[in-house]
């Protein structure tokens, strides 16, 4: 398992800590933690959901994203994870492209399952359609980590890095994890 602390665009805010954990736990089925340490209580939390619906607009209220790429290749997907426990994956040909909002839908990314916790959110992906019809395997992948938090000091943007001039999540310099 490897970890990172994820950072606030905005240096100052310091307010908040992000830990995301990334786990590659079988030949296709990826897990992710995120551990939020918020002890002023700042983060605006959304209402929880049943049956994880996917939908879309996540990143309009507190939402944690996975970003997978291909080493080599334009395309990638974005998976948003919500703390209401809803969900959804979109699927880019290249940066930011359709430009289409929201994006298109990903069908070949499935959950497993999502749980908000305590201490933050705990997601498990199955990768198996989408690996399978890229012929890809893990180390053809890269992943990049970065959540949106909504709190009572403004929005706040986390990630593995920032090496934009705005913060920028789709930016595939920032996404670290190389499996």
């Amino acid at each position: 398992m490897a970890s990172y602390e994820l950072s606030a665009f905005d240096r100052r805010f310091q307010s908040i800590s992000l830990v995301g954990a990334i786990e590659q736990h079988s030949l296709a089925t990826l897990n992710v933690g995120f551990w939020i340490r918020d002890p002023n209580l700042l983060v605006s939390w959304p209402e929880m959901v049943t049956d994880h619906p996917r939908t879309d607009f996540l990143w309009e209220q507190t939402c944690f994203e996975i970003f997978l790429g291909v080493h080599g290749e334009d395309f990638y997907r974005e998976i948003n994870l919500s703390p209401s426990q809803a969900w959804q994956a979109y699927a880019f040909e290249e940066y930011r492209y359709p430009e289409d909002m929201p994006p298109p839908e990903a069908d070949d990314i499935e959950l497993n399952s999502l749980k908000r916790t305590h201490y933050g959110l705990n997601v498990s992906l199955d990768l198996a359609e989408f690996m399978a019809k890229h012929k890809l395997k893990w180390a053809d992948m890269y992943l990049g980590l970065s959540a949106v938090l909504k709190t009572s000091q403004g929005d706040q943007f986390y990630a593995m890095q920032h090496s934009s001039l705005q913060a920028d999540f789709h930016n595939k310099r920032d996404w670290l994890h190389i499996f």
